[in-house]
């Protein structure tokens, strides 16, 4: 999405719209779920991979593809969301309110080589490891709350 747009949605007092993954696994027999979280380009603090909803997609194809770009995972994407959570996006002249639809993406492949790999840091964790790390409230009360789909 180009700043311009951005901020004049934002100026209208909407909130601009992206979707997200949740990239998960089951381990051990007891079926515990792992997060994988990522760091974030510029702050280095740790997120979800997500990104701007895409023409001739759908959300949650988008969500998986933010995915493998960002984090470098393939995997089965749920076609409902799981939630929803907001955060504040630093564009060039202003900070504007972001929405996120974030997906439940069980994780099948790890990639050794994607598009973000240089940029970015991925580390898989506990639930309670991942909600400590989080900065967004709402985000961590989705990921408190998740229950993977059989």
């Amino acid at each position: 999405m180009k700043v311009k747009k951005a901020t004049r949605i934002a100026r209208r007092g909407d909130a601009l719209v992206q979707v997200g993954a949740l990239p998960y696994r089951r381990v051990g027999d007891s079926g515990a779920v792992e997060f994988l979280l990522l760091t974030s380009r510029e702050t280095k603090r740790f997120v979800i991979p997500k990104g701007w909803r895409m023409k001739g997609r759908s959300d949650p194809q988008a969500a998986a593809r933010e995915a493998a770009q960002e984090a470098g995972v393939e995997g089965h994407v749920d076609p409902a969301p799981i939630g929803t959570y907001r955060y504040w996006k630093r564009l060039r002249r202003a900070f504007v309110q972001v929405r996120v639809t974030v997906f439940g993406l069980e994780v099948e492949v790890e990639l050794a080589n994607w598009r973000e790999r240089r940029q970015r840091s991925r580390q898989w964790l506990t639930r309670e490891e991942a909600m400590t790390l989080l900065d967004e409230p709402e985000l961590v009360t989705l990921i408190a709350g998740f229950v993977p789909a059989e």
